[in-house]
C-alpha cells in the first residue's frame, strides 16, 4: 500500500489521493451548500444505504461554495474501503486487524504550544458584533428537509470534570444560530454524554472543542465504542497507534480545553447546563438529517445546546463533510466494529475467526459477516458462540451471517451463495428477541411489531451458513487451477 506515514492531516491525505488515479476529483462549478452539494455527491460516490442511483466513487472537493468565497468543501474522503486502506497503509481486507493492533498498542496524544498550532492561523471571536458561525463554517445540508446545516465530521473533544481524562467522539451537530449549535447524543452510547451529565449535575457548563478536517486515522479511531474502549480510554490514542506517533493537541483560545492542532477548523464552545432546544426549531420539518440506515432521522424535540465562543481555522480552510447514510459512515463505524469483534472472538477461541466485514447494507452497524474456520469436530457450535460474542462486542449489531473460510465475507454474492447452498432456515436461524439495539432503525419500534416493548429494542438474528464439520468434504467448491493472471492480462491486474 501507499505511504500512510506521510499523512498527518486532511491536506496531506488529499495530496496522497491526488497521486492515485480515480480517488479524487475537483469541481470548479459554483455549488449551493444547502442540499445541492450533497445532491451532486449522491451520484458521484456516496454509496452506502443512499437511495439508488448511487455508487462507490472518488472523493470530491468543491472549490467554489456559494456564500463562502475563501473556503472549499471536501466530501467522501472515507467513502471507499480501498481509499481507507490507502490512507491508513493497509490492504482493505485487513483494516479490522490494523485497528485491533492499534487499540492494543495505543499512543497517547501530546499537547503542543499554541504558536505551533496551524488550526489557529485565523481567529474569530463570538464577541465580535458580526460573528456568525453559519457564515464562517460552510456546513451543508444533506437534503432540503434537513433541520439546518449540519457538521457531520466534527471531532468533539471534552474532558471528564471529575477525572480530568479527555475523549473524542463524533456527534450530529446542527447550526442553530449565529453562536449556537445543537448536539445529539445517542442514549447511553457516548463518553462525552457522561462528561456532560457530570458537569450539568454540578450546574456547570462543559467546555468542548469541535475539530473539523483532520487526519483520517483520527476520524476512524473516534468511532470505537465500549467495551473495546471503555470510559477513560481516549480514542485519540488509537489514532496514535495507527500512525505510530502521537496526535498533537493545542490549547483553545477561549475555553479551558484542547483541540486537534492541525485541524482545518476548530469551533470552541460550552455545553450549557439545563438548556435544551428543538432540533428543528428553524425548519419545523419534524426531521433532522439522513442517518446511516438510509432514512431521515426524526428531529429531537429537546436537545443539548453548545454556546459558541470562537471559531479558528487555517488559511484557506477546507471543510470536511459526509452524507449521513453514505459508504463513509459504513467505513467509519464498521471498521472499528470489525476490530472489536476480532478482539473479543480471538480471546475466546484463537485461530477460528478468519475475518469480519460489517456490511454496507447495515450502515456499518447492523450487519456483520463472520468468516469462521472449524479446526476440529468440537468446533461445531463454536461459530454460533462467535456470533454471540460479536453481539457483545458491539451492542448495536442486529444480524450476523456466519460463513466458512472458503467464502469471501466482503463479496455479497458469495455470502448469498452460502446462504442458498449451506443454510436451512428451520435449523440454521437463531433468534434473540427483546435485545436493545439502536433507535434509528425504524423497524425497532412498537408500532412496527407489538412484540417490541420500546423504541430501539430488536430481535437479533444469527444466520448460520457454515457447513457442519462432519460434512466439509461433501461441500468442497469446484477446484480451479491456481495461477498468476498478470502474466496473461497484466492490464487488468495493476499493482496496488
Amino acid at each position: 500500500m501507499s505511504c500512510a506515514y506521510e499523512v498527518n492531516d486532511l491536506r496531506s491525505a488529499l495530496n496522497l489521493l491526488k497521486t492515485v488515479p480515480g480517488q479524487l476529483t475537483e469541481c470548479d462549478e459554483p455549488v449551493e451548500p444547502l442540499a445541492e452539494l450533497c445532491g451532486v455527491y449522491r451520484y458521484v460516490g456516496a454509496g452506502g444505504t443512499v437511495k439508488r442511483p448511487t455508487k462507490i466513487g472518488p472523493a470530491m472537493i468543491f472549490n467554489r461554495v456559494k456564500g463562502h468565497p475563501d473556503a472549499r468543501v471536501a466530501i467522501g474522503v472515507l467513502a471507499s474501503r480501498r481509499r481507507v486502506g490507502l490512507l491508513l497503509g493497509e490492504v482493505p481486507e485487513k483494516l479490522g486487524y490494523l485497528l485491533n493492533r492499534a487499540v492494543n498498542h495505543p499512543v497517547d496524544p501530546v499537547v503542543i504550544s499554541a504558536e505551533k498550532a496551524s488550526c489557529r492561523e485565523v481567529v474569530h471571536y463570538a464577541s465580535d458584533p458580526d460573528f456568525d458561525v453559519r457564515r464562517l463554517v460552510p456546513a451543508p445540508t444533506n437534503t432540503e428537509e434537513d433541520a439546518g446545516p449540519y457538521i457531520t465530521m466534527g471531532m468533539c473533544y471534552a474532558t471528564d470534570p471529575e477525572t480530568g481524562e479527555g475523549d473524542v467522539t463524533i456527534h450530529r451537530l446542527c447550526l442553530q444560530g449565529k453562536d449556537e449549535i445543537s448536539m445529539y447524543f445517542v442514549p447511553g452510547a457516548r463518553h462525552l454524554d457522561v462528561f456532560r451529565k457530570k458537569a450539568e449535575d454540578a450546574g456547570k457548563p462543559l467546555p468542548i472543542s469541535i475539530s473539523i478536517g483532520v487526519d483520517p486515522a483520527i476520524e476512524i479511531a473516534a468511532c470505537f465504542e465500549p467495551p473495546t474502549t471503555p470510559l477513560g480510554f481516549n480514542e485519540l490514542s488509537v489514532a496514535g497507534g495507527i500512525r505510530g506517533r502521537a496526535v498533537e493537541l493545542a490549547p483553545c483560545v477561549t475555553i479551558a480545553e484542547k483541540a486537534i492542532a492541525n485541524a482545518e477548523y476548530v469551533i470552541e464552545g460550552e455545553l450549557l447546563p439545563g438548556v435544551r432546544v428543538a432540533e428543528d426549531q428553524n425548519s419545523h420539518t419534524g426531521k433532522a438529517m439522513p442517518e446511516f440506515p438510509g432514512y431521515t432521522g426524526p428531529a429531537n424535540p429537546s436537545i443539548p445546546l453548545i454556546k459558541v465562543k470562537a471559531v479558528t481555522h487555517r488559511k484557506n480552510p477546507i471543510m470536511q463533510t459526509c452524507i449521513g447514510p453514505s459508504e463513509e459512515h459504513v467505513n467509519m463505524a464498521g471498521i472499528p466494529t470489525e476490530a472489536s469483534i476480532i478482539q473479543m472472538v480471538d480471546r475466546a477461541m484463537p485461530g477460528r475467526l478468519q475475518n469480519v466485514y460489517c456490511h454496507s447494507s447495515g450502515g456499518g452497524k447492523y450487519m456483520a459477516v463472520l468468516q469462521f474456520k472449524k479446526l476440529m469436530p468440537s468446533d461445531e457450535g463454536r461459530q454460533r458462540q462467535a456470533a454471540l460474542l460479536a453481539f457483545s462486542a458491539f451492542s448495536e449489531l442486529k444480524h450476523v451471517f456466519l460463513v466458512d473460510e472458503d467464502v469471501d465475507p466482503f463479496d455479497s454474492n458469495d455470502v448469498l451463495w452460502a446462504l442458498n447452498t449451506r443454510y436451512q432456515g428451520d435449523v440454521d436461524t437463531v433468534f434473540l428477541p427483546g435485545v436493545r439495539c439502536h433507535p434509528l432503525d425504524p423497524s425497532q419500534n412498537p408500532d412496527f411489531s407489538p412484540s417490541i416493548r420500546d423504541n430501539g429494542i430488536s430481535c437479533k438474528v444469527i444466520f448460520d451458513c457454515t457447513v457442519p464439520y462432519a460434512q466439509k468434504e461433501r461441500f468442497q467448491r469446484a477446484k480451479f487451477m491456481e495461477l498468476d493472471p498478470k502474466r496473461f492480462v497484466p492490464e487488468l491486474f495493476p499493482e496496488d
